[in-house]
This record gives C-alpha cells, sequence and structure tokens, in this order.
C-alpha cells in the first residue's frame, strides 16, 4: 500500500457521484482532507449540503477543514435551469453534442478559483474535482485542455505557483466511476446527481439519465430512490 501524503488536500464536494469518488481517492492519498463547497443558488442546494457533510462524516473531515461558501450571484447571473427559475430542467434527450442549458457559465472557473485562494492560506498542494471528460462535450470547463491551461494560470498567479488541481477521474467512464467508487468503499448512497428535485431523484433530467444508464450496463441497483427509473441501455 502506497505511503499517504502527509500535505492537505483539498477535495471539491459537490455532493454529487464524480466529486464523491474523487474524494474517494484523495483519501487514500493523503492524511489529511480538507472538503469545499458551493451554495450558488441551484434548485438542489439543501439536497447537496446534506450530502456534503454526509461526505465528510464518512472520510472524519474536521469542522474547520470544511468551507462552504456562498456564491448565489450565480443566481443574478441567470442562463442556465440549475439556478434560473424561469428556466425548465429538460428531460434527457439522448446523447448530443451540444452545450446543454444545465451548464453554469465558467462556473469551474468560479469554484476552482476559491479553492486556490482557500489552499494559499491553509498551505495545501493538491485540489481534487471530479471533472469528467465524457461530459465535455456539454461543458466546456471539464475538458483535460481547459485544465491543463487552468493549472497554468494557477502557477503565474499565486505566491509560489506550486498549487495543482487534480482530476482523478477525467478519463473514466461513468461504469468505471462507479466501479471506482465501489472499489474504495465510498458511500455511493450519499450521492445526489438530480438537476431537478432534492426530495427524490426526477430519473429523467440529463445527469439522472446519465447516472441510471451507468448503472444499468453493470446491471446493479442505484442506491438512490427515483420518481422514474426509465431503461436508458437503448440510447
Amino acid at each position: 500500500m502506497t505511503e499517504k501524503s502527509k500535505e492537505l488536500a483539498i477535495v471539491l464536494v459537490s455532493g454529487g457521484m464524480d466529486s464523491l469518488v474523487s474524494a474517494a481517492i484523495a483519501y487514500q492519498a493523503h492524511e489529511e482532507i480538507a472538503f469545499l463547497h458551493l451554495n450558488y443558488g441551484q434548485k438542489t442546494e439543501k439536497k447537496e449540503l446534506e450530502c456534503f457533510h454526509n461526505i465528510a462524516d464518512f472520510y472524519n473531515v474536521s469542522r474547520k477543514h470544511r468551507k462552504v461558501i456562498d456564491v448565489s450571484y450565480f443566481r443574478q447571473i441567470g442562463g442556465n435551469t440549475l439556478t434560473d427559475d424561469t428556466m425548465k430542467v429538460q428531460d434527457y434527450q439522448g446523447e448530443s453534442d451540444e452545450i446543454p442549458n444545465s451548464y453554469v457559465p465558467f462556473r469551474n472557473t468560479h469554484i476552482v478559483a476559491m479553492a486556490v485562494s482557500w489552499a494559499e492560506v491553509t498551505g495545501a498542494k493538491k485540489i481534487y474535482i471530479g471533472a469528467v471528460d465524457e461530459d465535455s462535450s456539454g461543458y466546456p470547463d471539464c475538458r483535460p485542455s481547459y485544465y491543463k491551461a487552468l493549472n497554468n494560470l494557477i502557477k503565474e498567479g499565486t505566491k509560489l505557483g506550486d498549487i495543482e488541481v487534480l482530476t482523478p477521474i477525467i478519463n473514466m467512464q461513468k461504469t468505471q466511476i462507479i466501479q471506482q467508487g465501489l472499489d474504495l468503499q465510498a458511500p455511493l448512497h450519499w450521492s445526489w446527481s438530480c438537476y431537478a428535485r432534492g426530495d427524490k431523484a426526477c430519473g429523467v433530467c440529463d445527469s439522472c439519465a446519465l447516472r441510471l444508464r451507468a448503472f444499468q450496463k453493470l446491471n446493479m441497483q442505484d442506491p438512490l430512490e427515483y420518481i422514474e427509473r426509465p431503461n436508458y441501455l437503448n440510447d
């Protein structure tokens, strides 16, 4: 077993499955981890925050290493179904190269910028984010090239230039992410993927569909409770 790093690492934890598995990977690599979560006015804000704290409890993250930041100005910007109440979360329409209206403009840059600021304060050198390239056709801030550019920016714009963003699952498919989570005994039942609801997952938004399809490909039952569980294997 590889010896854990003694350096503090920051993990961006939305409460979703991808961020959970990234947290599990960071937990295996570091003796101490800190969690950062943003409330940005999303429709499932309350549920995601609940998942964040459940995951933090599971990994024994101390209260001083849990940072929840309010960035509700995203609601003022609008332009996406996650934060704009005038826009309805769309049902899954199948594979597409178009950017979906659930894309929150430039969101990951805001998130990483806050994590870098906190890293300079805490002395953390690594920042983990659960970006997935499979999502990049819809979300441009999930592409490997974006993180390469972002790390160059961080190197230029910080005091010591030694903070790095890591994307441990960026080249994985959703099925591989689930399997990695199971292998690391991550609490998948405490993650939340639905864009539309915080009581029961809708089962028909883009995020629910991608998650359900991956579980179906593995011939496994997703532990979350859904209003609908369509068969996505024929898409």
